[in-house]
């Protein structure tokens, strides 16, 4: 048999391509020749693949050998095609028997001893595989766990080129992996032991961090170094509702693609709480390269995106995040395709009020005006306009410190966010969307209407507080969602009042 083929798939974001990987074997002078708009380290499998056959005591004669990665159109890189390469050769040349890889797709990066190594991406990989209807995934064994997560269709593991053909051959049948019984099993989460019975005082800072994950809502967090600001955020993640089996596979997904899933507990069943240094690059933040991966925006899908020392971030990187804030997904455009990588989170972000961080103190604040003004100028008015809830953090008090009376839990405060959360849902079950944040300016007129009272309320408030019309409608949802924690159907003029309170920092600190 002369001509083979294997099925393959290309990883191109989080977006798969299915390849077809064709080897051609016949008389003449003894080469590998490979196609199909390959990158350098595709090319490189060539050396791989040859050495893996041989050193895997597999026949391989000297002949005329081409391999074509199809289509042509598409880039492939990474060295997850290096066992498909394999395979189509061995069929190519009768090693193993025909048709023994119909509707199975082949993955895995090949050492040259013949070992089968594990690659990225593995998750999408089979999930699109099961979507166009193969039966089967030949994997690396490492990636077994992490395939096995897709259900209704046979994940093989292999640790070698010589097991596999064997395999094939069916002279030493492995067992397909089952990850029955040990997907429920959980490795204890680094933070599990924080609480928001940890923090004394800053009943209102909580109370404002309860309202901003019930309703999906970002949060600014303003004050003094020392209040509390860092802890306050580092437990959020503990008030989050439990995500989904659907929403812990679209995690699971993205981190996926950059290799950073566990080999034997692949599955995220925490939402993500990404803490980003300020000295972060645009790139970092929305992700990059040549053929585009996710960054930390699209890591901290899910869960919690936490900016600490806000003003310390330049500002052009602020500035990328404004539209994912809106569309809740990134876009990336490159010569040869556009990518678009899920970006639903909650933004969290703390702030001093000036360089030294003690302003308005001014017995203790040592900078200047200017320097006031040129420091939190960095945030811009765009930016600032979409953060829901601004709230300042005081600093705490002895008396509040030295009480012996435990604060309320996080267990208690997220029983109210879930309930909140499934009012929610249900009010929103058939529209794409799932909380009060997401409301678009259709939605916000028909479920935040505002009583008598309520509308004379938010005209002194746009009047006295100089709210632009995004921060208008981002405190009717701030509104609806404090509601819903009160289990109102009606936004009241009192759960209206707290939400403008979130919003008197915008003309206490930049004047506007």
């Amino acid at each position: 048999m002369a001509f083979s083929y294997v099925s393959s798939a290309a990883l191109l974001g989080l977006h798969v391509e299915l390849v077809r990987v064709e080897a051609d074997v016949s008389n003449g002078l003894p080469m590998f020749h490979m196609v199909g708009y390959l990158s350098s380290e595709v090319k490189e499998a060539s050396e791989r693949v040859r050495t893996a056959i041989h050193n895997s005591e597999l026949s391989f004669p000297p002949k005329k050998t081409v391999i074509n990665l199809s289509p042509a159109t598409v880039k492939k890189k990474g060295p997850a095609f290096d066992l498909p390469i394999a395979l189509s050769v061995l069929l190519s040349v009768g090693v193993i028997p025909p048709d023994c890889l119909r509707k199975t797709l082949v993955i895995g990066e090949l050492s040259l001893d013949g070992r089968v190594r594990k690659v990225k991406g593995v998750l999408p990989v089979v999930l699109e595989a099961k979507k166009a209807g193969f039966c089967t995934c030949i994997l690396p064994e490492e990636n077994a766990a992490e395939g096995a997560l897709v259900e209704d269709i046979q994940i093989i593991g292999t640790q070698s080129l010589k097991e596999i053909c064997l395999h094939l051959k069916g002279e030493q049948l492995i067992d397909a992996y089952s990850h029955e019984g040990k997907a429920d099993q959980r490795k204890p989460d680094g933070n599990s032991l924080a609480d928001f019975s940890d923090i004394k005082g800053q009943e209102t800072v909580k109370r404002a961090a309860e309202v901003a994950v019930a309703g999906g809502h970002n949060l600014l967090l303003m004050g003094p170094p020392g209040s509390g600001k860092s802890m306050i955020a580092g437990r959020i993640p503990t008030i989050l509702p439990s995500p989904t089996r659907e929403e812990c596979i679209e995690i699971t997904k993205i981190y996926s693609v950059l290799g950073m899933v566990d080999e034997e507990q692949p599955l995220i069943r925490t939402r993500p709480f990404r803490n980003v240094h300020h000295a972060a690059t645009k790139a970092a933040l929305i992700g990059g390269g040549a053929v585009p991966s996710p960054g930390e925006i699209s890591l901290a899908h899910g869960g919690v995106l936490f900016l600490d020392e806000l003003a310390e971030f330049q500002k052009p990187v602020l500035e990328v995040l404004r539209q994912p804030l809106e569309e809740h997904k990134i876009r990336i455009s490159r010569s040869h395709g556009s990518y678009v990588f899920p970006a639903d989170f909650i933004l969290v972000a703390a702030l001093n009020p000036c360089p030294c961080g003690n302003y308005p103190n001014m017995e203790k604040c040592t900078c200047s005006e200017s320097q006031i003004r040129h420091y939190l100028g960095r945030i811009s008015q765009p930016f600032l306009d979409r953060m829901d809830i601004c709230v300042e953090v005081p600093g705490v008090r002895y008396e509040e410190l030295s009480r012996k009376e435990a604060p309320e839990g996080s267990e208690d405060i997220r029983r109210r966010v879930c309930r909140a959360r499934e009012i929610q849902r249900h009010r929103y079950q058939e529209m794409d969307i799932s909380v009060n944040a997401m409301l678009g300016m259709k939605k916000i007129e028909e479920y935040c209407r505002l009583d008598q009272e309520g509308e004379a309320l938010m005209k002194r408030a746009f009047a006295v507080l100089g709210l632009t019309a995004r921060t208008y409608h981002k405190i009717l949802k701030v509104a609806r969602t404090i509601a819903d924690l009160d289990e109102s159907e009606r936004v009241l003029p009192c759960h209206l009042g707290e939400a403008v309170g979130y919003r008197t920092i915008d003309k206490k600190y930049w004047g506007r």
